[in-house]
Parts: C-alpha cells; structure tokens; sequence
C-alpha cells in the first residue's frame, strides 16, 4: 500500500471498518479432537477392535461453523470462557492447527504470540535468540537486522543482549520476547491474553504502545482475552466464543455485557447444583456448620446492572439456638481487591430465629465500573464484652453473591466515581484561610474535651 493511500484512512473504529481490506477470513471453520476411549496394545488388538466396529476414540468438536472476517487496521477482540475454543482458533489463525472442515485466509504477514518465550534457547545470547525467534516467524536475516534496534530498545535490554538468555531474570525473559512480538513489522499481531508484561513502568510502555497502534490504520491485532476492561479500552469490534460457536459479535460493549451475562449464568446454575447437593445430605459447604447449616446470599435483582441501580438481594440462614444473632454482610472488591463497605458485626439485629430469609438493598451510584462480592456471616455477641461478636457461619464460596456494575457513564479504575468525589482547585489563599479554620475548630473541640473530662473528675 502507499504512503498516498495510507493517509487517506482514517482509524478503523466499529462504524468504518467494512471500508477497509479484509486480511483475515474465516468460512465455516470447524475443528474436533479424537480422544482415545479404548486402548489397542498391538496389532491384534487393533484389528479385533475394528472388526467389533470400536473406533478407539470419540470426537471433541472444539470449533463448529465458525465464520468472521477481519479488516485492516481493527483491534479484533475475541473473548470467551476457559474451553470455549478461542485459543484453539487462534492456533488455526497462527497456522499451528489446520481445520477439519472450513478454511482461513490471511493476507499479509500474520506474527503469532501465542505463548510468552515459545521458541527461545536458555543457552545462547540474546542477541542471538532475537535473530532465531525472527527466522522462526519468517523473518530474514536483513529484515530482524532492519528491526533489531527497535526490539531491544523497547525491552530495555541494551546492556545484556550478549549474555546467555538463561542468565536473565524471568521478567527480563518475558520483556524481550513481549518485545520481538510487537516490534518485529508484520501485518497481523495475533496476542493470546497477553497484552502487557514486566514491572508497573515496563506495561505502562506497553499500553502506550497498543494506544498508538490502535490508531495505526495500517496494523491489525487479533486479541483473545479474559479482561473486558481490555476489549473496551483497545478493541473496534470483539466476538464472543461459547461452546466452540459465534454467540455474539459487534461492538466491544455488547460483547463484553454478553461474557459477562454468561458468566453469572454459569454461576448461577453452580450455586443451584451445590444447594441440590444439601438438599440430598452432603457435607455441610465450606464455612457453615451444624450450628448454622444455612446461610446463603443471592441477588433478588439482576446480576448486571448500571451505576443508576439499586441493587436488591436476601440473605437466607437457619439459625436455631436461643439468643441474640446478628447478621453481617461485606461488600469486597474483586478486581482491585480489598472490602469496599462493611456493614458492621451488630447493625443488623435479626428477629426470627429458625430457618428463614431476610431482604437488602444498596444503591449503586457511588461506584464505577467492577465486580463485587458480597459476604455474609452471621454472628453472636462474645460473652463478656457488649461490644465484640463472634462468627458462627460465614457465607463464602457458592453461598456469596457476585455482581456487576457495567455503566458508559463510569470509570473502570478507581473505585468511586466522579459524582461520588472529585478533585476541585483552590487558590494558596483559599487553603489556608481553610486550613487555619479547620486548626482553630479543632483546637476549640479538644479543649472542650479536656473541660468536660474535668469536670467528670471533680
């Protein structure tokens, strides 16, 4: 293509992308396994089995009818649950499978990063494992040379290119084949849940790198990943991949909603396999006990939901001993860990004993976007001292309940949104006439304090 030509693309977004080339085609694509059912020790075997019509194996259709096109300069995102067969395509895209039935086309140089050091020898220099890993994706000597520059100063190895690979630390093993991956001038970047590598600094690099060519009408990258958080902030388009079929396909928001919709499926009919399993006399799940044989959270409303929501759930427990019981419930941060709120251990004095269930509800607009976990455990007083609760039950596992804030108005890093808190500028004069009210109250409280302590003293 032209310099010419080049300038007159705009960037590929979700809206334009049908004006540009397809470089990657996928038509009707399927791909099966033989997993060996029966074991033939030696001929005979064999023969006998095949004369009884045992095959020997049984098939595992991975992919089914998968079709899909790419176009030049998109950042394709294909996302999906663990089996669901998205790396196995991304093998057949890399050319590492081939299909049992369908075809691919690909149209340019296609460089694969399927696995992180695939490819590199412990026993030679770096320099020289660059120029291998090259040839092995199809580059000549005269082309890594043309790259070579550009690969090491991006993985900041200048100093210890000439040193045994097997002498590098693991992250400096990661950084320079991350590097030959994204700098070596293909057509097509072809990632495998790996978009950035290294210490804080070095995947700033990285992201800043994959900002610029998302911008880059001229590069496609197909990523397959688990991070939606990822496929909003680089894709133009993403496909979702369930049970080796297309389930969805457009814009990376959708797709996203769709994952995730799929996931809390998933869950949900765990959390109801689990509760039949109790309901048949197994053990008690983890964290309960004969005291407290029942203690579940679930969602009353949906499980995705936006910022403008307000999210309902019950509690449901047994609970049969005389006294006083609490219930306790902590919101925790999955993503970004932590606990984002606690309710407290004796908020929530409860007033039937027995097995029953009890109604919540927690407004959402504080929060940007995140998965968050609710935990409940229900509590006695400690004997001894009024202020203390001890845990009798702890809902974790199956017994807690998952949900998601997914909203175009929020954030997706920080915890709190922008109509929660924000920063606001303020003159140096403004400061400290504050900051000196702020000392003069606070110097009017405590002796009021030492007056009142005083005069309980006397």
């Amino acid at each position: 293509m032209s310099e010419q030509n080049v300038e007159k693309i705009d960037v590929v977004t979700g809206k334009n992308y049908k004006d540009q080339p397809v470089v990657l085609k996928a038509d009707h694509v399927e791909k099966w396994f033989k997993l060996p059912t029966e074991q033939a020790t030696g001929l005979k075997q064999a023969f006998i089995n095949w004369t009884r019509g045992i095959k020997g194996y049984k098939e595992q259709k991975v992919l089914r009818d998968v079709s899909f096109e790419v176009h030049q300069g998109e950042f394709f995102g294909i996302v999906g649950r663990n089996g669901g067969g998205k790396s196995t395509l991304l093998k057949i895209i890399s050319q590492i499978y081939y299909p049992n039935s369908g075809s691919i086309e690909v149209h340019g140089r296609l460089v694969p990063f399927i696995e992180l050091g695939v490819g590199f020898n412990p026993e030679l220099t770096g320099r020289e494992n660059v120029y291998l890993n090259g040839a092995l994706l199809g580059f000549t000597k005269d082309q890594v040379d043309a790259m070579y520059d550009d690969i090491v100063e991006f993985a900041e190895l200048e100093e210890f290119m000439d040193q045994k690979l097997k002498n590098y630390s693991s992250g400096m093993q990661v950084r320079l084949a991350f590097s030959v991956a994204i700098k070596a001038q293909g057509d097509i970047l072809v990632l495998d849940e790996v978009l950035a590598v290294g210490d804080e600094a070095f995947q700033r690099k990285c992201d800043d790198y994959f900002n610029k060519v998302r911008d880059d009408p001229t590069k496609t990258v197909i990523l397959v990943t688990h991070d939606m958080g990822a496929v909003k902030r680089y894709c133009s388009r993403a496909m979702f991949i369930q049970d080796g079929e297309v389930a969805a396909m457009g814009d990376p928001e959708t797709v996203a909603e769709s994952y995730t919709l799929a996931n809390l499926e998933v869950q949900r009919k765990e959390e109801a396999a689990h509760a039949k399993e109790l309901a048949e006399g197994q053990a008690y799940p983890n964290g309960l006990n004969a005291r407290c044989p029942i203690l579940r959270t679930y969602g009353v409303s949906p499980l995705l939901l936006k910022s403008s929501d307000t999210f309902r759930f019950a509690v449901e427990y047994q609970y049969d001993e005389p006294g006083d019981f609490y219930l306790a419930i902590a919101m925790h941060d999955i993503r970004r860990g932590g606990i984002t709120y606690d309710s407290g251990p004796r908020v929530f004095k409860m007033k039937e004993h027995g097995h029953r269930t009890v109604y919540f509800e927690l407004p959402l607009n504080l929060f940007n976007n995140g998965e968050f976990r609710l935990i409940t455990s229900l509590r006695t007083p400690t004997p001894g001292n009024p202020k203390m609760t001890d845990a009798v039950g702890v809902a974790i596992d199956d017994n807690s309940c998952t949900f998601v804030i997914r909203d175009k108005r929020n954030g997706n890093y920080a915890l709190l949104s922008d109509r929660a808190l924000e920063f606001t500028e303020i003159s140096k004069k403004e400061a400290e006439e504050g900051a000196a009210l702020q000392r003069e109250a606070r110097k009017k409280e405590d002796q009021a304090e030492l007056e009142h302590a005083g005069d309980e003293n006397v």
